[in-house]
Parts: structure tokens; sequence; C-alpha cells
């Protein structure tokens, strides 16, 4: 029995189940402050035997295993996750060995493994949600180098008619700034899912997701680009997304068929907790 947590900056995901995906229990735990969430995490692994737990986080985390921070979340806009144990703090309750990664990496993990782009070498998974991520696989292995990669906060260029000033409290107007899920709201005045009938949200949207998509793309070419998250559930975006890459890219480099690579998950939003538990079992083996 594998124990897995999806650490997210609104909520904790916290399951048990095997290295297949197979989820036995699970609970939600909304993110607070450490001594009340974790609290309730540690006690919903109490009741199970498990044998490695994984843990997919928000970041930026400290993933060096040469590092003294080794298991931290670091430099976080949640302060009171500032420069915080994380793998320690389990690993101080569960003898037992703990799997860490970033979230988003955790959930290119399950969907390179068990979800949409099973069978392939490289991918790349995005979330745009309350914030933007992207993790990617390389060769058949995470994407991982000085740190875990951040491509959230890349720049992108500004449409000329959008003269919203940018959410980042570190970049303002970087890519999550401009198109993470408050960035949505505070330029419109209304939450993404209320707005699902308005063109111009969307169009404006997809414009900065290309850009970004153009540039993994030209970086990395991954063989698979999955999209998740609570902004990408208006799927109305993906042809917009479609339309700005095409125009974007300019026949620069071949394509495959973009219905068919830039998809949505495979394993819905289940991407995450699956790669976790997929982190466990890799502690486990090692």
């Amino acid at each position: 029995m594998l124990g897995a947590i999806e650490a997210g900056g609104t909520k904790f995901v916290c399951a048990v189940g095997d290295h297949l995906g197979n989820i036995m229990d699970r609970v939600t735990i909304p993110t607070t402050v450490p001594e009340e969430t974790m609290k309730d995490v540690i006690a919903f692994f109490k009741k199970y035997p498990v044998e490695a737990i994984g843990i997919g986080s928000f970041g930026p985390i400290d993933v060096n295993l040469e590092s003294p921070t080794y298991g931290y979340i670091t430099s976080t806009p949640k302060t009171a996750w500032k420069n915080y144990p994380l793998v320690q703090t389990i690993k101080d309750v569960f003898s037992v060995p703990v799997g860490f990664n970033t979230d988003v990496n955790a959930a290119a993990l399950g969907e390179a493994t068990l979800g949409a782009a099973k069978g392939l070498d490289s991918c790349l998974y995005m979330t745009v949600g309350t914030g933007i991520g992207a993790g990617a696989i390389v060769q058949g292995n995470l994407l991982q180098g000085l740190s875990h990669p951040e491509m959230g906060h890349i720049l992108v260029r500004r449409h000329p008619d959008d003269s919203y000033k940018g959410k980042c409290p570190y970049h303002h107007d970087c890519f999550e700034g401009l198109a993470a899920g408050p960035a949505i709201e505070e330029r419109w005045g209304d939450k993404g899912a209320n707005l699902a009938d308005r063109d111009e949200v969307w169009d404006l949207e997809a414009y900065y997701i290309a850009q970004a998509l153009m540039q993994y793309i030209l970086i990395l070419s991954p063989k698979k680009m999955i999209l998740g998250g609570g902004v990408m559930h208006q799927e109305q975006i993906f042809p917009l997304i479609y339309k700005h890459l095409t125009a974007m890219v300019n026949e620069y480099v071949v394509l495959p068929e973009l219905s068919e690579y830039i998809v949505l998950p495979g394993l819905g939003d289940n991407a995450g907790i699956t790669g976790s538990l997929l982190l466990a079992h890799q502690a486990l083996q090692q």
C-alpha cells in the first residue's frame, strides 16, 4: 500500500493506493497553515500501513538531494508555508521512503505512465488554475537540473489590447501573472467559470497560453502536451489555442494534428495524485 499527497495552494489531496493508480481511499484537506493542515494529513495516513509516501507539492520547492533544505517548500507566496520542511515532517512520523517533486512533475509522471502520454518517452504537463506550472518528462525521466522547472513564470509578450498590470507578486506580468485564474478574475471582474460565454476572455487567455506552448515546443519538443487545471475545464479554449499557436509557429516547425497533440489529461483531475502514488513507488524501489 502506497500513500500519496498532492499538496496544492488551496487543498491537500491525500490518498492510499497502488502503483497501477488504483485509489483505495482519499481525503481532501484545506490548505490553511502547516500546523492545521499537516495534523489532518498525518491523521489520515495513520489509518493505513503505507510502505512509502509520494508528495507532489506546490512550489517552489528544494528537490536537490544534496541540499540542507531538501524537501522544503521555499519561496512560496503562501507565507505560512515559506521554508517549511514538508518531507522531514512526514519522515518524522512515518519511517518509510518518501518521494518528492513538484505537483506538475508528479502529474507529468502520472500522464506519461498511465494517462494521455502512456507509451511515450516525453511529454509536458501544464496546469492553469490558481497558479500556472508545468512539468516534463524528457527521455523517460522527470526534467530537473539546478532545480525543478518553473515554466509558469516565463515572460510572454503582452497583447496590444491588454492593459492589465499582472497578478504575480514576483514578476507582475509573467505568464502566470497574466493568465492564471486569479488574473482572469481580477482583469474581468468575475471568476472564469462565470465567464464561459465571453469569447474575448478566452481568446486573450488562449493568446498567452499559445505563446507559452510555443516556447516549450521550441525548447523541449515534447511528444505530447497535456493541459490540466481548473481554467482548462473551459474546453472552448482549445480551438483558440490551436489557432493562435498555428499563427505563431508560422510553419517554422512541423507539428502533429494539434487536437491530438495538445489535449486534456487522460487521468482527468487525478493526474497529480496518481503521479504522487508513482513517486511513492519509485522511492520504495530505490
